[in-house]
C-alpha cells in the first residue's frame, strides 16, 4: 500500500518518528501540501493522511486508487465524508489524543488573564519594581474560587477543562446539544446560551463548528457578559465574530479574551484581534504537546494497521 501524509511537519517537527507507520506501506511524508499540489501529490496513494490540508469533493473523485483516510486529528471538517462514503473510502479520526494538553492549555490561557503573570514579568523587567513599595500589580489580579465556569460543548475536552474548574474551586454551568450526564458538582446546571453568557466570569468554548453556529459569539451574547468576565477559545476560531470581540475588548466592555484559534490560520495581518486590548492569541498549539502527539501517531498507525486487517477503526462516515 501506498501511504501519503499530506502535511505530517507539525505532528512530527522532529522528535515523534514515523517508524511504525513506515512499516504498514510505502511511506511518503511531505511537511506540508498547497492545494494546487493535492492531486499530483496524492495521485497514487491507496492512504491518504491529512491533518489541515483540504480534501473536497472534486480532490477526492480525482483520486480513483484512493481506499482510506485517515485524519491526523480528532475534528474531520477538512475531508468532504460524504464524497467519500460515495466512493466507498472511510475516513478515520483520532479522537481523545489531546483531551488533557488542550484542557491544560485552556487554564494556562485563564490564569494569564486572571493573574498576567507575563505583564508582571515585562514590567520587573523593564525596572518598575524600584519603588518604596514592596509589591505592586498593573491590574487587579482575579481569583478563581467562586467564580462561575461556563463551558459550551461539554464532550471530553469541556468535561476535562470542567474538572480542572471544579478543582480551582468554581462553579461549573454548560451548555450542550446533547444534556445527558450531568456533571456531579454542587451548583452545576445546564443553561442556554444568553444565560450561560451573563453569568459565567469565564466562558470556555469547546463545541464544533458547524455552519448553524458560525460567528455566534457575537455582540448580542458578548453585551451578556460580566465586565470583569473572560472568554477562551480553544475549538474553532470561526466560532467567534471576531470584529464583534475586538470591539468589546477594545471598548473595556469584557476583562480578556484567550485564543488558540482564530478565522483564518495562519492569522491574517489585518485581523482585528491582533490589536485588541487585552488579547491573548497563540498559533493553535494547545494540542501540540509532545504527549499528545505521540499519542496521535500511536491511534494514526493503528487505524491503518486496522484497515488493512479489514477491521477499520474510528471511522465517522458509516463505514465500518
Amino acid at each position: 500500500m501506498n501511504i501519503v501524509v499530506l502535511d505530517g511537519k507539525t505532528l512530527n517537527p522532529g522528535d515523534n518518528p514515523w517508524d511504525e507507520l513506515a512499516g504498514l506501506g510505502e511511506l511518503t511524508v511531505h511537511d506540508r501540501t498547497a492545494p494546487s499540489e493535492v492531486v499530483e501529490r496524492a495521485r497514487d496513494a491507496d492512504i491518504l493522511l491529512t491533518n489541515k490540508t483540504r480534501l473536497p469533493a472534486e480532490v477526492i473523485e480525482a483520486l480513483p486508487k484512493l481506499k482510506l483516510v485517515s485524519v491526523l486529528a480528532t475534528g474531520y471538517d477538512v475531508v468532504d465524508v460524504a464524497a467519500c462514503a460515495r466512493r466507498g473510502i472511510p475516513v478515520s479520526n483520532v479522537p481523545g489524543y489531546g483531551t488533557a494538553s488542550v484542557a491544560q492549555h485552556v487554564f494556562a490561557l485563564i490564569l494569564e488573564l486572571a493573574n498576567e503573570a507575563g505583564v508582571h514579568d515585562a514590567a520587573v523587567k523593564a525596572g518598575e519594581w524600584r519603588g518604596p513599595d514592596w509589591c505592586f500589580w498593573k491590574r487587579p489580579v482575579l481569583e478563581l474560587a467562586g467564580r462561575t465556569m461556563g463551558i459550551v460543548g461539554l464532550g471530553s475536552i469541556g468535561r476535562a477543562v470542567a474538572h480542572l474548574a471544579h478543582a480551582f474551586g468554581m462553579r461549573v454551568v454548560a451548555n450542550s446539544r446533547s444534556r445527558r450526564d450531568p456533571l456531579p458538582y454542587p451548583g452545576f446546571a445546564w443553561l442556554d446560551l444568553p444565560e450561560l453568557f451573563a453569568v459565567s466570569d469565564v466562558i470556555s468554548l469547546h463545541c464544533p463548528q458547524t455552519k448553524d453556529n458560525a460567528g455566534f459569539v457575537n455582540k448580542t451574547l458578548l453585551e451578556r457578559m460580566k465586565p470583569e468576565a473572560m472568554l477562551v477559545n480553544t475549538a474553532r476560531g470561526g466560532l467567534v465574530n471576531e470584529a464583534d470581540l475586538a470591539g468589546a475588548l477594545n471598548a473595556g466592555a469584557i476583562r480578556g479574551a484567550g485564543l488558540d484559534v482564530v478565522s483564518v490560520e495562519p492569522i491574517r495581518p489585518d485581523n482585528p484581534l491582533l490589536m485588541a486590548r487585552n488579547c491573548i492569541i497563540t498559533p493553535h498549539m494547545a494540542w501540540a504537546s509532545r504527549e499528545a502527539r505521540r499519542r496521535l501517531m500511536v491511534v494514526t498507525t493503528d487505524n491503518v494497521r486496522a484497515f488493512l486487517a479489514c477491521k477499520p477503526l474510528n471511522v465517522v462516515n458509516g463505514l465500518t
